[in-house]
């Protein structure tokens, strides 16, 4: 039986993830951070100059920051010009962290497109993956990595902007019917002229022309329309006649 490339790239990618997942799974059953592994990973962030997010974990009640978890920081001067409030302080620590924890090479196996969980429940992180040239996470490219090792549960690694997070609910797929379809547009129509005033349409009614071909026997002034006497008694002498000859 032939075993292709493809169907063991698959069983190894199936297995990364399972390992992934009981990674996960760990983070769920240890969420606490211990005190002496976030010592740990405070110190080796001051050490890389990453004094600001340091703040920012202090500024976070030590008891609701997770333990086997994945730190992405920004640097000083890039925090410099966030405003972050103060209640709002935790949830950019969880945004900005992944729920296991990851050195560089373990991040490297997810290949570009991979969306993977941050700490923060509504937020997810996209991956787009070109080895050590250029790893990004969404928007933000690390630029730092492996700056948090000593510890057992805590991986830090600095990146070069704040991450955008993305939401973790996928949009609904537009139905068909919300689908825009294409149209040609309408021929255009002759331009209609512009109606003109009533003033400028006088109509005068055409004289009645005479028909061509048949004389003209234009009345005397006077003349009358009555039968002459002359024809009358014409009728009267044929109607006698006629009357003789039945009889």
């Amino acid at each position: 039986m032939v075993i292709t490339l493809n169907v063991i790239l698959s069983v190894l990618l199936s297995a990364f993830h399972l390992t992934s997942f009981m990674s996960f799974s760990a983070a769920i059953s240890n969420p606490i951070a211990t005190t002496h592994d976030l010592g740990t990973a405070k110190n080796e962030m001051e050490k890389a100059n990453h004094f600001t997010f340091v703040t920012l974990l202090n500024m976070s009640p030590a008891n609701q920051i997770p333990g086997n978890i994945t730190f992405l920081m920004p640097n000083d001067r890039t925090l410099a010009e966030v405003t972050i409030p103060e209640n709002s302080v935790l949830d950019f620590l969880l945004m900005h962290s992944i729920p296991s924890p990851l050195l560089f090479d373990d991040l490297t196996h997810f290949p570009t497109g991979s969306v993977i969980p941050s700490s923060e429940p509504d937020y997810v992180l996209r991956i787009t993956n070109n080895a050590r040239r250029s790893f990004l996470l969404n928007d933000a490219r690390i630029i730092s990595p492996n700056i948090c090792t000593s510890g057992k549960s805590i991986r830090c690694h600095g990146i070069d902007k704040v991450l955008t997070a993305t939401s973790s609910v996928p949009p609904s797929p537009a139905c068909s019917s919300d689908v825009p379809i294409p149209t040609a547009p309408p021929e255009a129509l002759p331009a209609t002229p512009s109606p003109q005033p009533m003033a400028q349409f006088i109509f005068t009614p055409a004289a009645a022309s005479r028909p061509t071909g048949l004389p003209v026997h234009p009345h005397k002034s006077g003349a009358s329309r009555e039968p002459s006497l002359k024809k009358i008694l014409g009728y009267l002498v044929s109607w006698m006649t006629i009357t003789t000859l039945i009889v």
